[in-house]
Parts: C-alpha cells; sequence; structure tokens
C-alpha cells in the first residue's frame, strides 16, 4: 500500500515488449476483493495495481529496476545494500502483490534465488497472465499464509526477509507479534536482514488495546509504529525506522520500513539514498529510535491487534 510516486529511468528488462500492449483498465473479483490494473500514463508498460481501491503496487514490465512508489523504493535501498552490488541473495517475500520487489531483486541481483508467499491465488494467477516475469529468473511463488510458510523455511535461509502483508488495507495480527519477528529471525543467516512494511499515521482507524503496547481505550499517536518498533528492538539486536518525517510525527498516514537485523546495518549509506529521494525520508536508529517508542510494550500473539485501518482521506 502506497501514495507517493515519482519517475525516473533505468535500464530494461531482458525480453522488454514481449507483453500485452492492452492499456484500459482491468478490474477482476480474487479472493481479497476487487483487484484493478491502471495504466500508468506515464510509462507505456507500467501498470498499478489497486485492491478495493488501495494502491497495492506498481511495476513497469519494461523496466524492473523502477520502483514507482517511495515505501518500495526506500525497500529498494535494503536489497541494495543487503550484499556488494550484484551479488545473487536468497530473498523471502512474504506477501506478492504484483512481485515488483522480487523482480527488482531478480534484475539488480542476476542469479537471486527468491520464495513469494501471498495468500491470495486468484490474485497471483492475474498477476501471471497480466503482468508475467521474466522465466529465466529464479523466484518461486508459493499460496498460502505467510506465517505459516516461514515455518518451513529452513534455519538460516534466507539473506533478506521482507513481509509486506496487507489485509485489505491492514496488516494482520499475527505478523505483528514477537513470536512472528522471532521465527523470520531464525531463517535468516548470519548478515541476514528482516524488512517489514508498515502504515501508521494521522487520521488512523484506532489500534488500541494491549497490542498497540498501551492500555485499553482510544490508542496514542503512531501507537501501532512504536509498538512494531519495540517488538523489533526486543528480538533484534539493531533495528531503524525509515519514514517521512511527517509520518514519523504523526502528520500524516503512510509507509514506514522497519529494518532489522544481528549485526550492524548500513546507516550512513541509507541514509544518505532516502535523503536524496524524491520524497526525503528520514532514518532513525540507535536513542532516537529508543525515544520513538516512548516506552511502548513489545507485542505478543497474545496481544496482537491489525494495523490501523487507514482514513477514509488516505488514498484519495
Amino acid at each position: 500500500m502506497a501514495k507517493n510516486r515519482r519517475t525516473r529511468q533505468s535500464g530494461e528488462a531482458p525480453g522488454a515488449r514481449r507483453t500485452r500492449q492492452r492499456r484500459e483498465p482491468l478490474s477482476e473479483q480474487v479472493d481479497g476483493g476487487l483487484a484493478r490494473l491502471e495504466p500508468d500514463p506515464d510509462r507505456p508498460h507500467g501498470w498499478t495495481l489497486l485492491l478495493d481501491g488501495a494502491p497495492q503496487s506498481h511495476v513497469d514490465l519494461d523496466d524492473p529496476a523502477y520502483l514507482d512508489f517511495a515505501y518500495q523504493r526506500r525497500l529498494g535501498h535494503v536489497i541494495d545494500l543487503a550484499a556488494p552490488p550484484g551479488r545473487p541473495v536468497r530473498a523471502l517475500h512474504l506477501g506478492g502483490g504484483a512481485l515488483t520487489l522480487a523482480r527488482y531483486t531478480a534484475f539488480t541481483r542476476p542469479r537471486s534465488t527468491q520464495q513469494v508467499v501471498e495468500l491470495d491465488g486468484a490474485l497471483v494467477g492475474l498477476v501471471r497472465r497480466e503482468l508475467p516475469w521474466d522465466g529465466g529468473w529464479r523466484i518461486r511463488v508459493r499460496t498460502g499464509d505467510a506465517r505459516a510458510a516461514l515455518a518451513r523455511i529452513p534455519d538460516g535461509w534466507a539473506d533478506l526477509v521482507i513481509c509486506d502483508v496487507f489485509d485489505g488495507a491492514r496488516t494482520p495480527a499475527h505478523l505483528t507479534s514477537g513470536e512472528f519477528l522471532t521465527e523470520a529471525r531464525r531463517t535468516l543467516g548470519p548478515h541476514g536482514c528482516y524488512a517489514a512494511n508498515l502504515t501508521d499515521g494521522s487520521g488512523s482507524g484506532s489500534s488500541a488495546g494491549a497490542g498497540s503496547g498501551q492500555g485499553s481505550g482510544a490508542a496514542p499517536p503512531l501507537a501501532h509504529l512504536r509498538a512494531q518498533t519495540a517488538t523489533a528492538q526486543a528480538v533484534f539486536g539493531q533495528a531503524c525506522l525509515i519514514a517521512d518525517p511527517a509520518v514519523l510525527r504523526g502528520r500524516r498516514f503512510g509507509n514506514a520500513i522497519l529494518l532489522a537485523a544481528d549485526h550492524e546495518l548500513p546507516l550512513a549509506e541509507l541514509t544518505r539514498r532516502t535523503a536524496a529521494d524524491a520524497h526525503p525520508g528520514r532514518v532513525e536508529h540507535g536513542p532516537a529510535l529508543t525515544d520513538f517508542t516512548g516506552g511502548a510494550r513489545a507485542v505478543s500473539d497474545a496481544t496482537a491487534v491489525p494495523s490501523p485501518a487507514p482514513p477514509a482521506t488516505a488514498f484519495g
């Protein structure tokens, strides 16, 4: 789910322009709601995937290195810095959408081995048919629950685990707990990283309850984001948060990328790239990140709740 966009140029994909030429929007009912593919008027083979009106993914079939949404560019920085340039990685994507980040990884890191887990089998079918990816890429797509699939990944298999799962416009509760993060940590190699796309901010629906790290009643600002940060800090040795400053101040609803690992994070380069974006962001880490949590408690399976619902104006 995303809102901020930009335009830039990069290289063409192998086999570019062999895909469908139709440029009309396409709507199709999938398991999770009404999926709609909107053509990008600025890019001849660019498409935005929406689910029940909420933007989920953007993909350019000619250029897998192009990342249109700000949150995807920030995850692209994580992918870029996960290993030396061009070196193949083993990546697990929890949440598939249009496979934007799996395409990006395959194109920028040839010979990477990737697994994508997507609950919505009908959505997978739609993307396979209308937004096909290069058959030579080592991308395996599985249909199923993200946490159940995570439990089947061998210890230390992954260099990178990316969690970008939304049920409609909310992250399911069972993908927000310390137990879930501990399972993700188990699958990472010694130099591996975990990254999650989170949403919170001004005007969001209530995330009140124990899962927000607070008591009952109305949730304080950014309760979900603060609690998710505290949970990552409880499980991993290092963590940082990447987001638009307005989101971090609770002034608007939007995306934030949580990055965690058991080794030193590439904070200087991550900060430089984030600040240079068309929609500049901020990287919070160290004592400032601890201060940001505001004493929020780590989330457990017993206290987990879904992420807050976006305001009605979020995708206007």
